[in-house]
């Protein structure tokens, strides 16, 4: 008899790989439930997730049926014409089926269908059970794992994330037999490697978690998580401060421990003078340690550290946590002393011996490049034109930095604070830094307009440059961060509501690159000859270098580029590809016009009539297309006819009449929820009049409003692409 038990499988290894640690749990806790789901095994998952910790993944459903259901087959055999003769005896084909069915013909059953009547066999056997299952569920399970970099041991072929030590597998009380990478299932688990080592004996699948709790091992990652962060936060309150908790250093420390136990630890103010971002990325990055600050955000000279065991001497503990950050605390107090030694313009004038791309020149070019796009896009948004030039003249200098050499993530930060140290305005030492904003993905824009000029100007440059140069991303490969560049570019302008030619931005950005390759190829020719000359050989410029300007379809394609990147973007926030084909299909220069236009089709997609309009639209489009000749541009009232069509012909000029206003103010809403008044009239017109009739003035009339209708439907996007 098939009942429900609780099921446990625990595989025991040394230390996994942090970073894949969450993603090899998921994927054993998945393969497991789809195994036992493909075999038809009856299974409650209730609230169960995937248990881990550094040195076990482990699998624990509530309920689980101890065997599959009967298995019931089908095969189907000849049909009656083929299988009985004309006496209604069995014919060769009947009787070798039956023969491979094991079974007399006359035992045969029947069924029928769409070809006609048909033998077949059918047979029910037990279900399978479970236990028998489960080694093949589990290898399954194993081989679809993410496993990044497989280890062998031992003098065997078994390859895992890590060596294996221990495997338990229990299907209620009883242990499954099986054995996986060598080892022997039981119900022997083991305790924390320093608090408990020795085996933990468990009954049953439902006293796991508990008996491991007591064995100083939190099983439960959400469990451990939740522990960490509450005795973080504790003891950054027990100085008065905050614990800086990042997502990602928190998931690491809880991929590090089984038994976390904080330790408060501190450092000499001194290091305070540092920028703080670097200490935290010397505690967050190199160490785990969780910051302490203030109440506005700045760091004090605590820290967390978050140790995997409960020490006997914390002292020591912290001894040792704060002995391994002084030395790194120290280097980047002396970069960060050396730098503001030598000064931000003596490091931007090392820009110039520093190679950007081989075709496009040093950095120093890059940032020449920047700071005349910079102030060209200054005026535009209320920003004084030299102030962004001197602003984006600065903003690389901070890459000849040690301090930027050593943390390559301080990049733009380290110039904030060296620009500050120089006496720059403030104004300029945050555009320094929010130039490089958004760095990731979620990563906020440029708060000021100064910052926005340069975050722009920078993406830009680097666009053009990188296409001009032929750096097009390919598969997984974007050595220059173009696809990043051009949502970062497209995120700053949308969320600060920047109204853009973005085809103008790109020719200034694609002259500016063009210009810097040939400029780059010249020099390179001239040196070429220089180098000749003074080896006594005879040599002269020769060939073609000047560039005035670029195609438009390679503007076209970073224009592509750019729209690409904003797709995905959409989606992943809840808008449907169709909705944005709509409107990307207008190709609009503005991407703050583009904004508004989907939030619109995003409305307008919710109303009643949408659909219907839609379709209409689309079979509009698809009538005008046919069309051979000229349509004319204006309808003649003379040649509609009253009712459907003179109904249609009134509506569509009021509706013109009432959107003009709204199209010119772009209140996208507003025209098409009026547009939307329209679909009556436009049904009744499909309903009652024939479009292609043999009088050629009255059909071209027709076809003329249709065109009115379809132009003022597609003012906003092109609804079409919302009828499936």
């Amino acid at each position: 008899m098939t009942t429900m038990q609780p099921l446990l499988i625990e595989i025991g290894t040394e230390e996994l790989p942090v970073k894949a640690l969450p993603a090899l749990a998921q994927a054993l806790f998945d393969g497991v439930v789809d195994g036992l789901t493909q075999r038809g095994v009856a299974l409650e998952r209730g609230d169960a997730k995937p248990l881990y910790t550094p040195r076990r993944l482990a699998v624990l459903l509530p309920a689980v049926a101890t065997g599959q259901p009967e298995q019931t087959s089908e095969v189907l055999g000849p049909y009656l014409n083929i299988a009985l003769d004309a006496d209604g005896q069995p014919t060769k084909a009947l009787l070798g089926f039956a023969h491979k069915a094991g079974v007399d013909w006359s035992q045969l059953a029947r069924t029928t269908d769409n070809k006609g009547e048909r033998f077949v066999q059918r047979s029910v056997r037990p279900g399978a059970e479970t236990a028998a299952l489960l080694p093949d569920i589990l290898r399954e399970a194993i081989a679809g794992m993410p496993i990044p970099r497989p280890m062998r041991w031992g003098n065997h072929e078994h390859a895992f994330a890590r060596p294996v030590h221990w495997l338990v597998a229990l299907l209620g009380s009883d242990v499954v037999e099986m054995a996986l990478f060598g080892v022997q299932a039981g119900r022997n688990s083991r305790g924390h490697r320093f608090m408990h080592d020795r085996p933990v004996w468990i009954d049953a699948p439902d006293t796991y978690v508990d008996g491991l709790r007591a064995a100083h091992v939190l099983v439960d990652a959400e469990e451990r998580r939740g522990r960490i962060i509450r005795s973080v936060e504790q003891m950054a309150a027990s100085v008065g401060g905050v614990a800086r908790l990042d997502a990602g250093n928190v998931e690491a420390v809880n991929c590090l421990v089984e038994w976390p136990s904080p330790v408060l630890c501190g450092f000499e103010r001194a290091f305070l003078a540092v920028p703080q971002e670097a200490l935290i990325a010397t505690m967050e990055t190199n160490q785990t340690f969780f910051p302490v600050l203030d109440d506005s955000g700045r760091l004090v000279e605590h820290f967390v550290g978050i140790a995997n065991i409960e020490s006997t001497d914390v002292a020591e503990v912290r001894k040792g946590y704060e002995r391994v950050i002084r030395p790194r605390f120290a280097d980047a107090k002396f970069f960060f002393d050396e730098d503001l030694k030598q000064g931000l313009a003596v490091m931007n004038a090392g820009l110039e011996s520093v190679t950007y791309q081989a075709k496009l020149g040093t950095v120093a070019d890059k940032v020449a490049r920047v700071a005349a796009l910079a102030e060209a896009i200054a005026g535009e948004v209320g920003v004084d034109p030299q102030l962004a030039r001197g602003a984006a003249a600065l903003s690389k200098a901070d890459l000849q930095s040690r301090l930027v050499n050593e943390f390559p993530e301080l990049q733009g930060i380290a110039g904030r604070y060296y620009a500050a140290a120089a006496g720059e305005s403030d104004a300029v030492a945050t555009a320094i830094d929010e130039a490089y904003m958004p760095r990731f993905a979620g990563d906020a824009v440029a708060s000021s307009k100064l910052g926005q000029v340069l975050a722009i100007a920078e993406r830009l440059d680097t666009l053009a440059g990188g296409f001009a140069a032929g750096l097009k991303p390919t598969g997984n490969k974007d050595p220059f961060a173009l696809r990043r560049n051009a949502l970062g570019l497209a995120r700053t302008i949308i969320a600060c509501g920047l109204e853009f030619d973005l085809r103008a931005l790109l020719q200034a950005s694609g002259v500016a690159a063009a210009q810097a390759i040939s400029s780059t190829a010249l020099a390179g020719k001239v040196k070429a000859i220089e180098q000749a000359r003074a080896q006594g050989a005879e040599a002269q410029v020769s060939g073609q270098f000047a560039v005035y300007g670029v195609r438009a379809e390679e503007l076209e394609e970073i224009y592509d580029f750019i729209l690409n990147r904003l797709r995905t973007y959409y989606v992943d926030h809840g808008v449907p590809p169709q909705q944005f084909e709509a409107v990307t299909a207008l190709r609009p220069a503005s991407l703050l016009d583009l904004d508004r236009r989907l939030k619109a089709i995003g409305e307008f997609a919710r109303l009643p009539e949408a659909a219907a309009l839609a379709a209409a639209n689309k079979r509009i489009r698809n009538i005008l297309r046919k069309v051979e000749g000229e349509i004319p541009d204006i309808v003649d009232p003379a040649l509609l006819t009253p009712g459907a069509e003179q109904d249609l012909a009134d509506a569509v000029h009021d509706a013109i009449v009432d959107t003009d206003e709204a199209l010119q103010r772009r209140d996208y809403v507003a025209v098409l929820g009026r547009l939307a008044r329209l679909r009556p009239q436009v049904d009744a017109f499909f309903d009652a009049v024939m479009v292609n009739v043999d009088d050629a003035a009255v059909r071209n009339n027709r076809l003329a409003l249709l065109r009115q209708l379809a132009d003022r439907l597609g003012s906003v996007a092109a609804i079409e692409h919302l009828s499936t």
